[in-house]
């Protein structure tokens, strides 16, 4: 039954990271991967955000940590494309993009997470 909710999650999560890609990609081009650095960035401020209020402020079922975590943030963060980007950027000898690409998910996804974790605990008396 785990997968059930892990799927439903991903199925929503997938469809989102594509519309929130070709929308970024419509209004800054696609010379760098802003859409997938969008991605990433906003999806490690979700989990933390999530995985914190899942974890310290609320009790409910496992259930929702798989739907919303494993299957929803899962499927709409996009590491796979990220790697792929990335070295697809190195093979066309487009060195400084791939290292400003990599640094950039890193220090903003690292920094969005905590950011996360943060405003939740601020916002809920933490």
């Amino acid at each position: 039954m785990d997968v059930v909710w892990i799927a439903a999650g991903a199925v929503v999560g997938a469809n989102l990271r594509y519309f929130v890609g070709q929308w970024v990609a419509a209004w800054l081009g696609v010379g760098f991967p802003y859409g997938t650095l969008l991605v990433n960035v906003s999806g490690s401020f979700l989990i933390g955000v999530v995985s914190t209020v899942l974890t310290e402020r609320l009790l409910v079922d496992s259930h929702w940590r798989l739907l919303l975590i494993v299957g929803l943030l899962g499927g709409y963060t996009t590491f796979s494309s990220y790697t792929l980007e990335t070295i697809a950027l190195l093979q066309s000898d487009r060195w400084l993009t791939a290292l400003t690409y990599v640094l950039a998910s890193t220090l903003l996804g690292l920094g969005a997470c905590a950011l996360g974790i943060v405003a939740v605990r601020a916002g809920m008396g933490g």
